[in-house]
């Protein structure tokens, strides 16, 4: 399924819904990101995806990062909430959601790189190379929230 993203647009279908989901700050012992170029859009992004029923957020993030890099993850912290209403989400089975992800820290533990379906390659980023990438402007938001290393999470 592919997804076009709409920011601060007028012409933006009108969100049907708002679907709690998570992305994961992922960064290795050599500063590198974990960045995977989206099949959805062909966009670089974080690893992430939806809450499941009966899945607290935790579990959530490990489970996703998993499917979608093959890199097992522990979550340390709160990167932040964003909830912006002017980032619009319509997928191509006609759904259009209100963004709604929390983003959380989280540092490898094992596994091995692997691409999945929802993504055409996977990689460790180092930060110098991340201008060079077409990473949605949302994305950016909170890279540049997880560099930031605050105690305090971004709110919105």
């Amino acid at each position: 399924m592919s997804r076009t993203d709409y920011f601060d647009d007028p012409n933006a279908p009108r969100a049907q819904r708002i679907v709690p989901a998570v992305t994961a700050f992922v960064v290795n012992g050599r500063g590198e990101l974990l960045l995977e170029r989206r099949s959805d859009n062909g966009r670089w992004g974080m690893p992430g995806g939806v809450l499941e029923i009966g899945e607290d957020l935790p579990g959530a993030v490990v489970r996703e990062v998993r499917e979608e890099t093959g890199i097992e993850v522990e979550v340390t912290g709160l990167v932040g909430t964003y909830s912006d209403p002017g980032h619009v989400i319509e997928f191509s089975d006609g759904e259009v959601r209100q963004e709604f992800s929390l983003c959380f820290r989280a540092r490898p533990v094992g596994g091995r790189l692997a691409a999945s379906s929802e993504s055409f390659e996977v990689r460790w980023v180092p930060r110098e190379d991340l201008d060079g990438l077409d990473i949605a402007p949302t994305t950016r938001l909170r890279l540049d929230h997880g560099f930031r290393n605050g105690e305090t999470p971004h709110l919105g």
